[in-house]
């Protein structure tokens, strides 16, 4: 798994999913601090949800993991921005350097932030987490910060943040003006990415974690973009939402796909008939549907095995039989071997010189 997707799955919880609707460009940031000086930081920029920029902490540079990406903006903006990046982190390292001194805290310190902004003016977001909580968000609307949780050390971080009036109206230009004609730009470049349809792969199968409740499994996976509608139907009628319904959000493959899985607890052998449908914008207004029957080598899979087991155990015990008997065969067949080669002289055996063939693992003797 790369460094970025795993910083992608490690932000996911913390600080949200991508958000439907306007086109966001966002920089998620996880900075781990493990003493004075001493710090590692993972960087990973997004146009929606694709990636388009990390930075290498050891060079402080910025790396484009797309061909279209550096030629959306000038070289010089390029430049500044790099500047402006990492001016952001070591002010960030000096901060947290600070508090931990003042306030008598401890190393290791995790600190992860998601900024960025959406294509309505005004939207620029910054929000930051703490050692996995939430902590303080600036909102470029207002140009102010708020804390996200109500503790002595957010409602300091927000005294001392909120007194720089400066940084303040520094950011609120970045986010609403600078950050949405950047938007703009790589959205042009970017546009074939961004649009690109991928159809989903979608499979049923069965679970029995005991004899009384069946987990029937529609796991789809492949798919892009990411917005996507799965749903059980029992008996040609969807099934609506309730406690023996289940599914985790869409999460991201390492090939900038899309995988879900969708649970329906039922009772085993209950006469009624299941199918998981798949609604997806790469299908054009068709639906995948995918039906599950008792007995079919989709939900048969732990009984294939086992069958697939019992075969391979035949063929194994066949095997050491056969080598075992041919074992016997060939010592029964050096035995007959030797009661000829090994005759006494002037008797009819010796005089076979026909007898060329010699048995495994003997010579005839001279």
């Amino acid at each position: 798994m790369s460094s970025a997707l795993l910083l992608l799955l490690l932000l996911l919880p913390v600080l949200g999913t991508f958000p439907e609707g306007p086109l966001t460009v966002r920089m998620l940031q996880t900075s781990s601090f493990f003493g004075f000086s001493s710090s590692d930081v993972e960087v990973l920029g997004l146009l929606a949800d694709v990636e388009v920029t990390t930075l290498d902490w050891s060079s402080h540079k910025i790396h484009f993991l797309r061909p279209w990406v550096f030629p959306a903006l000038a070289p010089t903006e390029w430049a500044d921005l790099e500047l402006l990046l990492n001016s952001y982190l070591g002010n960030l390292a000096h901060m947290v350097d600070q508090i931990v001194r003042q306030r008598t805290m401890t190393f290791p310190v995790v600190v992860q932030c998601s900024m960025g902004c959406r294509e309505d003016a005004g939207s620029g977001f910054y929000d930051t987490a703490y050692d996995g909580q939430d902590f303080v968000s600036f909102t470029a609307r207002n140009g102010s910060w708020t804390r996200r949780r109500d503790d002595e050390l957010a409602r300091y971080v927000e005294a001392v943040l909120n007194h720089d009036e400066g940084t303040c109206a520094t950011m609120v230009h970045l986010f609403n003006i600078t950050c949405i004609k950047a938007l703009h730009r790589l959205a042009q470049h970017g546009k074939e990415d961004l649009e690109r349809q991928v159809k989903p792969v979608a499979v049923v199968f069965a679970k029995v974690p005991n004899p009384a409740r069946l987990l029937l499994v529609c796991r789809v996976t492949g798919f892009y973009p990411r917005p996507v509608s799965v749903a059980w139907l029992r008996d040609g009628q969807e099934v609506p939402p309730g406690p023996e319904l289940s599914a985790t959000p869409p999460l991201p493959n390492a090939d900038l796909t899309y995988q879900l899985r969708s649970v329906l607890a039922v009772a085993p052998h209950d006469g009624h008939r299941y199918a998981c449908r798949v609604q997806h914008s790469s299908l054009g207004g068709r639906s995948l549907l995918v039906p599950w029957a008792p007995g079919s080598p989709k939900t048969g899979l732990a009984a294939g095995i086992g069958i697939a087991l019992l075969i391979a155990a035949a063929a194994i015990a066949g095997a050491l039989w056969w080598r075992r008997r041919r074992s016997y065969e060939d010592v029964d067949a050096a035995q007959r071997w030797d009661s000829i080669l090994y005759c006494p002289a002037g008797s009819p055996g010796w005089h076979l010189p026909t007898l060329h063939l010699q048995p495994r693992g003997r010579a005839a003797p001279d």
